[in-house]
């Protein structure tokens, strides 16, 4: 019988690969063991290690929301992972662009982010979601892959930070109850174009994600935390990525990315890579 492979062990395995800027063979092809399960226990002593060199968590990141994407990825259920003080950016604040050497194999991802006034409880609906929001925003996530060729399972993207790099935050738009009818509704519907240097490259709505809108996945994790006591709940102040809105597409030093939005009270995005 083949003994399990301890968290910590994975853990040091994918933080040296990120440190180093290379790419290693999905932990799943040797370690027969690794469900899901295990790799949040992995993803638990990556954030144990991130934190006690300095790091700080600020947020969430979820990762395969978008149901049009999974049979391109082999995945069918969302995944989560950490945000960290060292990986989040308000759009603002960048005076020039995002050096891509930080990231193994980055692709680029339009998404809305939301901000938690106080914490949401599971089997909330959309209305109670919408109360519990501080503010909303439109971002660009950097993600990457350990792995070569973009091809893992589940639990091998749990494990390696969800695939996040960076968030990119925009304006953060302040939720006020008056206007909670009409936030549910346009993030249920609003699309948006993704542009690379001024040419539409792929295009997205709100109800890729789950079906139902970013309000959708941000219940779906606070279900997903509520049945794993492993897992740190949410706390209010934190930072909630919700999915990608189109395709993953790879990014290059020099192109520009911008975006559309209709149906929503947030401007587009933009941001240059170098």
């Amino acid at each position: 019988m083949t003994e399990p492979v301890p968290a910590a062990t994975h853990a040091r395995t994918i933080l040296a690969a990120h440190e180093h800027r290379r790419q290693i063979p999905p932990p799943t092809g040797w370690d027969p063991g690794l469900d899901l399960a295990a790799a949040y226990r992995v993803a638990a002593e990556v954030r144990r290690l991130r934190v006690a060199r300095g790091e700080r968590t600020v947020g969430r990141k979820i990762g395969f929301t978008n149901t049009t994407l999974w049979a391109a990825y082999g995945i069918h259920e969302p995944i989560w992972g950490h945000v960290y003080d060292t990986t989040l950016r308000d759009r603002a604040a960048l005076t020039g662009p995002v050096a891509l050497t930080a990231f193994v194999e980055p692709r680029i991802e339009p998404e809305i982010v939301f901000g938690l006034g106080r914490v949401p409880e599971p089997g909330m609906d959309a209305a109670a979601l919408v109360g519990c929001l501080d503010w909303a925003a439109h971002g660009f996530e950097i993600v990457q892959s350990l792995f070569p060729g973009w091809r893992f399972t589940a639990p091998d993207t749990v494990a390696a930070f969800g695939l996040h790099g960076l968030l990119v935050v925009g304006e953060r738009v302040r939720i006020v109850p008056a206007a909670a009818r009409a936030w549910i509704d346009g993030l249920a519907g609003f699309s948006v174009d993704l542009l690379r240097d001024g040419t539409v490259a792929d295009r997205g709505s709100g109800r890729n994600v789950l079906g139902g809108g970013p309000l959708a996945a941000l219940g779906h994790l606070v279900d997903v935390l509520a049945n794993d006591p492993g897992s740190l709940p949410l706390a209010a102040g934190e930072v909630v990525s919700t999915g990608t809105l189109t395709d993953a597409l790879p990014v290059a030093p020099g192109q520009r990315w911008t975006t559309r939005l209709s149906g929503l009270p947030l401007a587009g995005l933009d941001l240059a890579l170098a």
